[in-house]
């Protein structure tokens, strides 16, 4: 899409003068269809975002922008392509919203933006602020680098990702098809759901503890460990040598114990080190090939592409609890590298 087109299908840009420290700005856009559920797509780099579903036929926003002075240049140059503006359209159904200060860096602006409850939201590529949606019946899909994430209804198909924050959901019910999935690699995950609601659930966390309040008989478990180490195997091969008939020699069972636990201790630490090596190596390639993706895109208004975010590296290790709530249904997972999982009944 060229620079025109661009402009064209813009139904609002806002550009704050330099010097102005802090200003408002409303906008509303229409879906070119409003008779089928439409598309939100958010992409904010700095700020706060508050989505709310009402019974209302067009998409609104609302802007707290907080634009930064200009950094000085040393050649004394001023720069004329400075904004803290965003730009709203709309194209086959969706509506884009897209915020992406000078540089990327400076400046912040919050949203609260109000949409028809059938939307689907999507906020992708938030690298700072927190995201908080409530009332929205369709699918959300929020994936952030820092900031929390909250989300109060939900009906349909949901997934969070985030490097760094809380996650905070209430379920409302679930909908055939449609999972929900949450990961934080550091923050913890709470999920609040109705006493009769019926899903199947998978937590995992590395470095957390997996809590809740229903009674055993509504939810049903099993805990997996990521691995069973070598020290408690042979610990249970020198009971059960010990416990056998006609065994007279538990120090020299127990001294081949101590062997055997010194090999296998050599074999956990090969494993391991593949596995984090591995680990590392997918999120290396993956943020390459975000990168290679940024540079061939014009990303901001400064000319300056940035990558989307990558993918989250894959978690090793833990304990992970699955089990059935009310005899089981739609599956809810969830995942933290270091915090903890929490299911809620709401009473």
């Amino acid at each position: 899409m060229n620079m025109n087109n661009a402009l064209i299908l813009s139904a609002a840009l806002v550009l704050a003068p330099l010097g102005i420290a802090r200003a408002d700005s409303q906008g509303s856009i229409a879906f070119s269809d409003p008779s089928k559920p439409g598309t939100l797509r958010v992409r904010v780099w700095h700020g706060d975002i508050v989505i709310k579903g009402a019974d209302v036929k067009e998409v609104s926003v609302k802007a707290d922008l907080n634009a930064s002075e200009p950094t000085p240049r040393k050649d004394g140059m001023r720069v004329l392509s400075a904004t803290s503006g965003y730009s709203l359209s709309e194209k086959g159904n969706t509506v884009m919203l897209d915020y992406t200060p000078e540089g990327w860096s400076e400046g912040s602006t919050d949203f609260e933006i109000t949409v028809p409850r059938s939307t689907t939201v999507v906020v992708a590529d938030s690298v700072h602020g927190d995201v908080d949606c409530d009332g929205v019946t369709g699918d959300i899909d929020v994936r952030t680098v820092h900031g929390d994430v909250k989300l109060n209804g939900v009906s349909a198909g949901a997934l969070v990702e985030t490097v760094k924050g809380d996650i905070e959901v209430t379920v409302k019910t679930l909908a055939e098809s449609k999972p929900l999935s949450f990961t934080s690699m550091s923050g913890e995950v709470v999920i609040h759901a109705p006493a009769d609601l019926k899903a199947s659930v998978r937590f995992r966390t590395h470095r957390g503890t997996i809590l809740t309040n229903f009674d055993d008989k509504a939810l049903v478990t099993k805990t997996e460990y990521a691995r069973r180490s070598h020290r408690e195997k042979s610990k249970d091969k020198m009971k059960t040598d010990a416990s056998e008939p006609g065994s007279t020699d538990v120090q020299a069972t127990k001294a081949q114990s101590d062997d055997d636990w010194r090999e296998g201790l050599k074999d956990s630490i090969k494993e391991a080190t593949e596995e984090a090596v591995e680990a590392a190596r997918d999120a290396a390639e993956a943020a390459r090939e975000g990168i290679t993706e940024a540079r061939v895109e014009i990303a901001t208004k400064s000319g300056e592409p940035m990558p989307p975010l990558p993918p989250l590296p894959p978690m090793t290790g833990g304990k992970t609890v699955s089990g059935t709530l009310n005899g089981g249904g739609i599956e809810i997972q969830a995942a933290t590298l270091n915090g903890d999982i929490t299911l809620k009944k709401i009473e």
